[in-house]
């Protein structure tokens, strides 16, 4: 089978499509023909290296951790789920044309395999980062970099649980933001004090990483009401760094959940061919998304 992989740490040219051996599913496993996988920031840090000391990752290593396909393997002590059933969820190696998923559940009706890659990781980053930040019902969030993935999920999430959400994000994407129920100002200079006129902010998530955690501080008046998944600088000011990740299963079941009810949608900016993964990385890493980026297969 064909296989993203690198064999060593470095940028989207360390990036190669490979003839690899297919992975077969084990015990409480199952295997999927991959139709589509999602591209997240954590696949181009880890393969830039930036985790290595706190994951280690043995080389050559496979790319990715969210996929969408139809079953094809079912492993022992599986129940639920045939072969052939169209599914999306969470494994490891996802950019490749089979991959093995440890957590999954069915494709709700109308969702494309391409959309559906784009919600596992999201999602349960999104879970997380909203419970971790204690925000609650009739509460206002403020959420640095709303417009991608996370930041897109958080916004319908919140809306769901009776929380306003700020948003921040490029010129272009302001109506985006709106469209997802958020009061929304761009993030160039006096951002700040545009947020404070749209009103008070109890708690705020970064998700971009753009150097704005001191100001998010002075905006809640309180380091610990401030979530990181982007800075590595966070604890410098007291700032909580959410790095570990949540219950991929109970995220998948609120997605499907919502997708049902259609309350959450993430529009797919961009698909890439597994032969353009390094193009796929390199647009990931320049950020501006609008929803999600996905590998299609």
């Amino acid at each position: 089978m064909k296989k993203v992989s690198f064999a060593e740490f470095g940028g989207p040219d360390v990036l190669r499509l490979v003839d690899a051996e297919e992975p077969h599913a084990g015990p409480g496993r199952i295997r999927i023909a991959v139709r589509a996988a999602g591209v997240n920031p954590v696949d181009w840090r880890i393969r830039a290296g930036q985790f290595r000391e706190i994951q280690p990752t043995r080389l050559p290593a496979g790319v990715g951790q969210d996929a969408s396909g139809a079953v094809d393997e079912v492993g022992e002590g599986v129940d639920g789920v045939e072969v052939g059933d169209h599914v999306f969820g969470a494994g490891s190696s996802t950019y490749a044309e089979f991959a093995v998923l440890s957590a999954w559940t069915r494709m709700p009706e109308g969702l494309t395999f391409e959309e559906a890659a784009g919600y596992p990781s999201v999602m349960e980053t999104a879970l997380r980062i909203i419970r971790e930040s204690g925000v609650r019902s009739g509460q206002t969030l403020l959420v640095n970099g709303a417009s991608g993935g996370v930041g897109s999920a958080v916004l319908q999430i919140a809306r769901d649980r009776g929380i306003s959400v700020i948003g921040t994000a490029g010129a272009a994407n302001q109506d985006y933001l709106r469209g997802l129920g958020a009061a929304a100002t761009t993030y160039d200079e006096g951002w700040v004090e545009r947020v404070r006129l749209l009103g008070r902010v109890d708690a705020a998530l970064d998700v971009a990483g753009s150097g704005v955690l001191r100001e998010l501080v002075e905006l809640t008046g309180d380091p610990r009401k401030v979530i990181s998944i982007a800075d590595p600088a966070a604890q410098e000011v007291g700032v909580r760094f959410s790095g570990v990740a949540g219950s991929i299963p109970e995220a998948l079941a609120e997605a499907a959940r919502l997708i049902a009810e259609g309350k959450l949608h993430i529009p797919v900016e961009k698909s890439y061919a597994l032969a353009e993964a390094a193009a796929a990385h390199t647009d990931s890493q320049a950020g501006h998304t609008r929803g999600r980026r996905v590998m299609v297969v």
